[in-house]
């Protein structure tokens, strides 16, 4: 069983910045594709980012790219999101998410593809 604990959310000022980080324990974590998700007040939860078991292969949803970037520490199983350029529409509770992946370049953009989710930590942006 893989255990999530997200940290790092908060209040931030538009065109400001924050770093997600993600814990992961209880598993084989070198073994595990993550990815982070949101969900905004009155809205279905979205894909943000996904990441390879590996780190090799990294996917963005459109509305943040360039502005956010996921990463991962195998070493200290931890996945991060270092979100710039924050806007107002940013706001959401942010999810790390995460699946076991057979092959080492899988990244997974679809909510139902994973089995491990966080509390979510909430992220808000004021303009």
């Amino acid at each position: 069983q893989v255990q999530l604990a997200e940290s790092g959310g908060g209040l931030v000022q538009a065109g400001g910045s924050l770093r997600l980080s993600c814990a992961a324990s209880g598993g084989a974590f070198s073994s595990i594709a993550m990815g982070w998700f949101r969900q905004a007040p009155g809205k279905e939860r979205e894909f943000v980012a996904g990441i390879s078991r590996n780190g090799g292969r990294k996917y963005s949803e459109d509305a943040v790219k360039g502005r956010f970037t996921i990463s991962r520490d195998n070493i200290k199983n931890f996945v991060y999101l270092q979100m710039n350029s924050l806007k107002p529409e940013d706001t959401a509770v942010y999810y790390c998410a995460a699946h076991y992946a057979v092959r080492p370049g899988v990244v997974s953009l679809g909510e139902n593809e994973y089995d491990y989710w966080g509390q979510g930590t909430q992220v808000t942006v004021s303009s």
